[in-house]
């Protein structure tokens, strides 16, 4: 008898695609069915297979992928028993966004302890000199072991730091806040108890990487095309008009597909879709858009399970999603994200994704899909304020115009399509705007350009909704391209040009 430690979850897939068709096997299709119809019933276990103790959780299509739980040995009669059926298991996805250094060690130097009450010293606003509270701050002594110290301000914006000593050099100190400044990064500084670091208020009038490539859109800009975001959800937030969505997360309201409280959703949505004017909002690339919500992260959850992101962009397929943002990745493509992206593909539906943020490691998925619109990271320098932790991501080669390059953090490979601005970038964020940095935020740029290049083409619009429609729209989005010069591998086909 299995014990509970050894059962699963798995997804259960047709031989192809996510739902069976005219070619399948009659007995597939029935047995598909059959789970969809005790999915409904609550997940009780179907009656023909108590013996297999198998427990249906949840079902995207009558005859489509279902999410089951059973024991690995289970598992393996399953297989004999229905081999048309494909046993996947559950793996999950993360917002894509740029890693941020913390400390893996305390620093141990001889003649330095840890113990005693530590450095204190405090945030500050550039603007007015309060203080800042609620910020991650981040002391090296020695960056390239990670050692140091870290803590998050108070409310009067101070934090002790345990580095031994009353004062002590810093190789690095990183400083990253909730919202409304930018975060910043200080090299080779000694702290001591009682010094101050002032952030920089975000000024909406600044012109970020964004802004710099893409400006500031017209009003109407991607009009005529609907995008759906499959992320951590929307905020209701003034810049921002939520025409619906969908909670895709197991267990959870399927109406709430607002933000889960990480905010990440909220920014990728006003990288495409925010419609304020400076100095008082943010605007996006295609302000025009019709934008839709998926949430595929659960609340004080982790990450998005591919069987989330599969039930996710087959609802936004079926609500008439033109392009798709999936601002997340992992590690290995799965059978279950592929079939998604392929069904959408067939669909008519553009699937744009990022590359991953693991320091110029090769993309990771669902990016690295063939049939899926992969976006690397593109930095400028003079778009970020000094003293910035954007500062640190520069790395080369650079391009023909010798301020761009790609980030330092961004996944590069042959998979690599496109690039979008995606350092430094100004956006929404629940409460108010924030800096992030990411192939999280180049993949929306390319969206919103993609949005805008496609509004303006009613012949692809006018399509069915085929595989050819989806092919033609990237089409349209490579020939616009342009080739930077810091190679294919970095860029792809370049930045799309507007």
């Amino acid at each position: 008898m299995p014990n509970k430690s050894d059962v699963q979850r798995y997804i259960l897939l047709p031989p192809r695609g996510i739902q069976t068709g005219e070619t399948s096997n009659p007995e597939t299709t029935l047995f598909l069915t059959s789970l969809h119809t005790t999915a409904i019933a609550g997940g009780t276990t179907a009656p023909k297979l108590a013996k297999r103790k198998l427990r249906v959780i949840d079902s995207v299509r009558e005859n489509g992928a279902k999410l089951v739980e059973l024991s690995r040995d289970e598992a393996v009669g399953l297989r004999a028993e229905q081999p048309g059926v494909r046993i996947v298991p559950v793996v999950f996805y993360y917002p894509a966004l740029a890693p941020r250094p913390a400390i893996a060690a305390r620093a141990t130097a001889a003649g330095t302890t840890t113990t005693g009450s530590g450095i204190v010293i405090k945030v500050v606003s550039k603007k007015d000199g309060a203080g800042v509270a609620n910020a991650k701050v981040v002391a090296f002594t020695d960056f390239v072991n990670r050692a140091g110290a870290q803590g998050t301000t108070n409310s009067k914006g101070e934090v002790s730091l345990k580095l031994g000593g009353s004062s002590k050099k810093i190789e690095r100190l990183y400083i990253y806040s909730e919202k409304g400044f930018w975060n910043g990064l200080r090299r080779n500084v000694t702290i001591s108890s009682g010094k101050e670091f002032a952030l920089l208020p975000i000024d909406l009038v600044f012109t970020d990487c964004l802004r710099f490539f893409y400006g500031n859109a017209p009003d109407d800009a991607g009009q005529g095309v609907k995008v759906g975001v499959i992320d951590t959800g929307i905020a209701a937030e003034p810049d921002l008009r939520i025409d619906g969505g969908f909670n895709a997360v197991t267990g959870e309201n399927p109406n709430d597909f607002g933000d889960n409280g990480e905010g990440h959703g909220t920014h990728v949505a006003g990288i495409i879709a925010a419609h304020g004017n400076p100095p008082t909002g943010i605007r996006g690339v295609a302000p025009g858009v019709t934008l839709r919500s998926y949430r595929v992260f659960g609340k004080g959850g982790e990450g998005a399970s591919n069987f989330d992101i599969l039930k996710a962009l087959d609802r936004a397929v079926g609500d008439g999603c033109d392009i798709v943002n999936m601002s997340l990745g992992g590690g290995d493509l799965d059978d279950a994200t592929h079939d998604a992206i392929a069904h959408a593909r067939a669909n008519g539906t553009l699937v744009i994704a990022a590359a991953g943020n693991d320091d110029r490691s090769p993309v990771s998925a669902p990016a690295s899909d063939p049939l899926a619109i992969a976006v690397s990271a593109l930095g400028r320098k003079g778009t970020y304020p000094v003293n910035s932790v954007e500062a640190g991501d520069v790395q080369s080669p650079f391009g023909n115009d010798k301020k761009n390059y790609i980030t330092s953090f961004s996944n590069i490979g042959p998979e690599i399509d496109i690039t979008g601005p995606g350092d430094g970038i100004i956006s929404t964020f629940p409460g108010g705007f924030a800096v992030l940095d990411g192939t999280s935020m180049a993949c929306p740029a390319v969206t919103g350009a993609a949005a805008r290049l496609i509004a303006a083409r009613p012949d692809i619009l006018r399509m069915s909704r085929n595989q050819a429609r989806s092919d033609e729209m990237a089409k349209a989005v490579f020939q616009k391209a342009k080739a930077l010069g810091v190679g294919p591998n970095l860029e792809g086909q370049g930045l799309v040009n507007l």
